[in-house]
């Protein structure tokens, strides 16, 4: 979603840094020429989010080393599954390292990334970026001058798109309990885009909690699944997994966990994976995308530019990414 915030905002005429890692996408397959590349008209800066005097070169002009004066942070840090360590480091510390790092440089207004499943918080990543919520809003209370968008999006398009290029190649649907769980109106990355760079401009997002969903009803996993046989021309083939086999995983992990702390991340992936499969993510519709129409691209053209990495479950990649 950077990729696509970052370039909304240079279309729209910003004066735009953007500060990305040394090998970045999925499994660090881009180059920092492949991220100039993809920034054209932007001054590109890299380094380790991680690490605040690193952020603050974001905030350098390129030649004279001189501190810029922005007046809007754009964050859209994440950690990549969730787990644990990562949360903690990415959805928090390295958040709060920007919000830090901007408003010593001058910032007036954050625009976070956040999303709409921290309104029933029962992970650590969910709690993590809550933690930063509560920094941010303190931030804007103590300084008047200063103020924020949280944005919290339902899903994006290619989170649903898992299993498309499976039922492509014959494969059964695969859904948890009766398929009719987690129903959800995500929304395109371009869609979510625009949204945040409205938060810049529109007074009414301003200090303000923005949920934000796609266009259309929700969608449960069943209805995905028609719409993609729809597409394909395919009569519907489907293969249940109870929800219980979550917690059939989930209890031995934490019992293994009390022993072998090694375990409790993995523990902590197969809560995700329940929750995902059992929570609905439902928000205000926004945008013109639609599902069947990205759902038709991805048949034509696969998910290349699209892909989930560490966050799919179906074709998870084999190695951790860089």
């Amino acid at each position: 979603i950077g990729r696509y915030v970052t370039r909304e905002f240079i279309r729209q005429g910003y004066n735009v840094s953007a500060f990305a890692r040394k090998r970045s996408g999925v499994g660090g397959k881009k180059t920092e020429d492949d991220v100039r590349a993809d920034f054209e008209g932007a001054n590109v800066v890299f380094g380790d989010v991680t690490d605040i005097e690193s952020v603050k070169s974001a905030f350098q002009d390129d030649e004279s080393g001189a501190a810029t004066r922005p007046l809007v942070v754009v964050s859209c840090l994440a950690s990549r599954g969730g787990g644990i360590a990562d949360s903690n480091l990415i959805d928090f510390q390295a958040t709060l390292n920007t919000l830090r790092a901007g408003r010593e440089a001058g910032a007036s207004h954050f625009v976070l990334l956040s999303a709409i499943c921290v309104q029933k918080p029962l992970l650590e990543f969910q709690r993590a970026k809550l933690r930063f919520e509560a920094e941010l809003q303190r931030e804007a209370e103590n300084d008047p001058a200063f103020s924020y968008s949280i944005v919290r999006p339902t899903a994006f398009f290619k989170s649903l798109a898992g299993q498309v290029t499976r039922l492509k190649n014959g494969s059964k649907y695969i859904y948890f309990g009766d398929g009719e769980l987690c129903k959800c109106n995500a929304i395109s990355e371009a869609d979510l885009a625009r949204f945040m760079a409205l938060c810049v401009v529109d007074g009414d997002k301003r200090n303000a909690i923005l949920p934000i969903g796609g266009p259309g009803e929700p969608v449960t996993p069943k209805q995905q699944a028609e719409l993609t046989f729809k597409l394909l021309g395919r009569e519907p083939a489907y293969s249940s997994a109870p929800i219980a086999l979550f917690d059939g995983i989930i209890g031995i992990l934490d019992a293994i966990g009390r022993v072998l702390p090694a375990a409790r991340e993995p523990a902590e992936f197969a809560r995700i994976g329940k929750y995902y499969a059992t929570e609905d993510m439902v928000g205000p519709s926004f945008g013109s995308d639609t599902l069947e129409q990205f759902f038709q691209n991805v048949i034509e053209n696969g998910l290349e530019g699209q892909e989930l990495g560490e966050a799919s479950i179906f074709d998870r990649p084999s190695s951790k990414s860089s």
